[in-house]
């Protein structure tokens, strides 16, 4: 069994593509623009297989149609969201399978940043076992997504809920804010020694235009004030930013999450 592959084909600004694939066939995750993805599939000579969608916004599902004109392929999205290009709405509990890639993708519900945002998350089998999710814009390298459509309360339930994967999980978020979220978490906990590390390491990234993705949830666990809102620390100055004591997490996540949006 030929080991899967997964690379990034940048789109937009910020925004990253996932393509999953043996060599041969390929797999598509929030393909916002069609232009990268087709010619990536032509320079690699891989034949499309499927599009996998996390959430409706245009920049994850505005290659849809294009893509759909020049490939015959299904496209699994949101069950609680409407999107027209969707072709296998999906929800929590059932599984996506491609079996040209030997691949099979849970699917997770994880609403906040629009109302019926999902996940997909399996295992990648080859001489090393690896986790993998694909999270669009819920968790992000030392942060998470704005809440658009869904409340406080959702979002951090569905970041708990992916906190709770293996910690070796490797995290495919949608796009490349890991410095600018670094900035924040550094001035919400500025004696985490595990993040000043961190900073350290994706300048280093960054300066040779190399992504500072995949993640990690053992990494995110360690470094990303969203999932660390029970820390002291964190709990002092979120509090001191709000103006009174925050004894919850889902209090400090709330407060946490404002203070990122005036960031």
């Amino acid at each position: 069994m030929m080991t899967l592959q997964i690379h990034p084909i940048p789109a937009f600004r910020d925004n990253y593509i996932w393509i999953i694939h043996n060599n041969t066939h390929a797999v598509i995750v929030d393909p916002g623009d069609a232009s990268p993805v087709i010619d990536y599939l032509q320079f690699n000579q891989l034949q499309l297989q499927a599009i996998l969608i996390t959430h409706h916004h245009s920049d994850h599902t505005g290659g849809n149609t294009l893509l759909l004109d020049r490939f015959d392929v299904p496209i699994y999205g949101p069950k609680q969201e409407t999107i027209s290009t969707v072709s296998h709405p999906v929800q929590e509990d059932e599984t996506v399978h491609i079996p040209t890639l030997s691949l099979a993708l849970e699917v997770i519900e994880i609403p906040g940043h629009t109302r019926g945002h999902i996940a997909y998350f399996g295992s990648l089998q080859g001489h090393q076992e690896r986790n993998i999710l694909f999270c669009g814009d819920t968790l992000f390298a030392c942060g998470c997504g704005r809440i658009f459509e869904g409340t406080p309360q959702q979002m951090y339930q569905s970041l708990q809920k992916l906190a709770d994967l293996p910690e070796d999980t490797l995290v495919y978020c949608t796009h490349e804010y890991t410095l600018a979220n670094i900035a924040f978490a550094r001035t919400v906990e500025p004696n985490n020694i595990d993040l000043e590390k961190r900073e350290h390491c994706t300048k280093q990234l960054r300066s040779e235009n190399t992504p500072t993705l995949p993640t990690s949830i053992a990494i995110e666990k360690a470094c990303n004030p969203f999932l660390r809102c029970h820390q002291p620390e964190i709990i002092k100055t979120t509090s001191q930013y709000a103006g009174k004591m925050l004894n919850e997490p889902i209090a400090v996540f709330t407060a946490l999450r404002e203070w990122k949006n005036n960031f």
